[in-house]
């Protein structure tokens, strides 16, 4: 093509803008964007340094070598996988608003946060698993929950949620998108994307409706059937002591269960419901920011074993620095 027929730079970048998705979160209250961001990046940082805590302790005290402690690492690896996901697009939407994010750039964003999302549900279920074998069958635990398992179940957790997550991906960024591509959220998510999509979408909302149920249902179903047989093994306990202890070890896990599927519930099961752009955004802070900040805070305080692999953890500290 002659030199006096290509199309100017600018064209190619004003079309490329036009492509451009922006984020709108928190867009209803400009004024507390500030405070917003302060105490969103407090959020990151007390995640951040929570679950790397609980990396480092499972992986180098030899107390915390049990099972349990091994999955409590890979679910403290999927927060920190998805707090680095979400945070720091939630920070530079607040710190500078109308910022444009490419659409590549924002698949991506969606595939991890379906990624991660489907690895947690995975996880806390094999983690609810993990406390029925130890609970009602204690003397057959050490011979089926082998390192080798444990590795298994691990990788699967991790692995599965790519697949499913790249097909609805893929999907949805293949619709088209009309109008003004303003995102009435804080992070690519599919239930604002679908707004925006000027196409019949029925058949991807059974899809997703489907993949939602075999994904966070079923696990559900099946954690509650766990903690049924835990909360039935436990009441013929004769000792009291023995209740507590095994109850004690239970109470974190359900906490948190009860935290992260309250909430991605709501907002996946009905991605096109009647609930307002703001109060999704409201929602979505529970799994996205502050399930991960509390979940270190929920299993160290309630642990005795985890707290004392952290006081060991400071005295050799302390004793490294003393002369």
């Amino acid at each position: 093509m002659p030199p006096s027929w290509a199309a100017p730079s600018w064209t190619n970048q004003s079309r490329a803008r036009e492509l451009e998705f922006v984020l709108l979160g928190f867009a209803h209250v400009p004024s507390l964007r500030p405070m917003l961001a302060v105490l969103f990046l407090a959020a990151f940082v007390l995640t951040l340094l929570g679950n790397t805590l609980i990396v480092m302790l499972t992986s180098l005290d030899p107390g915390l070598r049990a099972p349990m402690y091994f999955f409590l690492r890979q679910l403290a690896l999927v927060e920190i996988c998805f707090s680095l996901d979400v945070a720091p697009r939630l920070l530079v939407t607040l710190l500078r608003p109308g910022r444009g994010l490419s659409p590549t750039s924002c698949a991506l964003q969606l595939f991890l946060v379906l990624s991660c999302v489907t690895s947690e549900c995975l996880l806390l279920t094999v983690m609810a698993w993990d406390r029925f074998l130890a609970i009602c069958r204690p003397l057959h635990y050490g011979a089926i929950m082998s390192l080798r398992l444990c590795h298994l179940l691990a990788t699967t957790c991790w692995l599965s949620g790519a697949p499913v997550s790249l097909v609805f991906t893929i999907w949805l960024f293949n619709f088209p998108f009309c109008g003004p591509r303003g995102i009435r959220h804080y992070f690519c998510d599919i239930p604002p994307l679908l707004s925006l999509v000027c196409a019949d979408t029925r058949v991807f909302e059974a899809s997703v409706f489907v993949a939602t149920v075999l994904i966070m249902i079923v696990p559900v179903c099946l954690i509650v059937m766990s903690y049924t047989r835990i909360l039935t093994a436990v009441l013929r306990m004769p000792s009291a002591s023995g209740r507590h202890k095994a109850l004690s070890t239970c109470a974190s896990h359900l906490i948190v269960v009860i935290l992260f599927y309250g909430t991605t519930g709501v907002i996946h099961l009905r991605p096109k419901a009647s609930y307002s752009p703001e109060s999704k955004q409201v929602v979505s802070l529970s799994y996205t920011m502050v399930t991960p900040m509390l979940n270190p805070l929920i299993y160290s305080l309630r642990n005795k074993e985890f707290k004392a692999a952290l006081g060991r953890a400071f005295l050799q500290r302390r004793s490294t620095f003393t002369p």
